[in-house]
This record gives structure tokens, sequence and C-alpha cells, in this order.
């Protein structure tokens, strides 16, 4: 039996009025202006305009509508949990058991707000994101991966100067990810980095 329409909406809000607090959730790459640390509201809108722009780069079977939505979704968790740069010393703790149970719970209770079949639809867009085995999947880590190296590109090195990240660091953290959902793409940001690590 479908919830009164009342208490739909009051579901839907406060969902949506819980995502709002993504835009406080600050991250260690800056506005490619270098100006101030992005938040993870403004990197969940930015990549879902890189898939926009960038969907000729994806492979076949890749639906973009579906690339948009995951992206959307993906850094709800942070809300709960916040956002751990790859590049930082507890950049090891991203793939931690401890820091995965945690963004669990956290997609547990935030997707939980919403509507009963919404809430079960946007989780397993969020599950199907984390484990990457889908195209769809796969091409949404690749942007996931890239738009802050075009943000370190334009803003001086950033995130690669702060955290003393080498040649090797990029190309095993992010460019192997990159790489397996939109091979061209890293070819030609990879050229770039060179400036930065020869």
């Amino acid at each position: 039996m479908a919830p009164p329409p009342d208490d739909r909406l009051t579901a839907q809000f406060a969902f949506l009025n819980e995502a709002d607090r993504l835009k406080s959730v600050l991250r260690a790459t800056t506005l490619c202006d270098g100006s101030r640390p992005e938040n993870s509201g403004e990197h969940s809108w930015h990549l879902a305009l890189y898939a926009m722009v960038l969907a000729d780069q994806a492979g076949p079977g890749v639906r973009i509508d579906r690339v948009i939505r995951m992206l959307l979704i993906h850094d709800l968790v942070e809300i709960d949990v916040g956002d751990v740069p790859i590049h930082s010393k507890g950049g090891a703790a991203h793939a931690s058991a401890e820091t995965q149970a945690a963004e669990q719970r956290a997609a547990d209770r935030i997707f939980g707000l919403l509507p009963p079949d919404l809430g079960a639809d946007f989780r397993a867009l969020w599950d199907e994101f984390e484990a990457a085995e889908t195209p769809d999947a796969v091409f949404a880590k690749s942007l996931d991966r890239v738009q802050p190296v075009m943000a370190n590109l334009q803003s001086g090195g950033g995130t690669w100067v702060t955290y003393n990240v080498t040649a090797e660091q990029l190309e095993t953290r992010v460019g192997a990810k990159v790489a397996r959902g939109a091979p061209r793409l890293w070819d030609w940001v990879k050229a770039r980095t060179r400036v930065y690590f020869g």
C-alpha cells in the first residue's frame, strides 16, 4: 500500500533537505582557479556535467542518463563520513573495511529517508557505482577520478603538490581507473600531467 501523498512528499523533502548538507562537505580538491576547496555538492554537479559533455568517451552500452544519476548521488554518504582524499596519508583508509562499513551505514540512513520505492532505486544505483562492475558504473568511476586531475592541472598542481604525489601514485590510484572506463580520455589527460610529473 502506497503512503498517503502528504507522507510521500514529507519523505521526499526530508531527503532533499538532508542532501543539501553535501554542500558543507569540503574536499581537498580546489576549484579550477585554486581560490578555495570545492564542496562535495559542487563536485557531484560538475561530474554530472562531465558525463554529459564527455559522453562520446563512454564505451559500448553505457547509458549516460544512468551515469548522471549515479554521479549526482555517489557522494551523498559523505554527509556522514566526510571526504577522504585518495592522495592523503589517510587515503589508504578510503578502501578500508571500516570506511566501507561507515559508508554502508550512511547509505542506509540517507536513502532510508526516501519513500521505499525511491529509496530502493537510489540505493541500488549507489551500490552499482560502488561495485564498479557494470559499464555505466565503470564510466562513472572514470569521470570521478579524472575531474580532480583536471582541477589540479588548472590550479597549478593542487593536491599533487600538497600531498607530494608521484607519477606512479597518479597512475595506480587514478590512471588505471580512468583508463578502464575511458582509455582515450586518460591518454589525453595523462599527456597534460607531464608538466608536473615529467
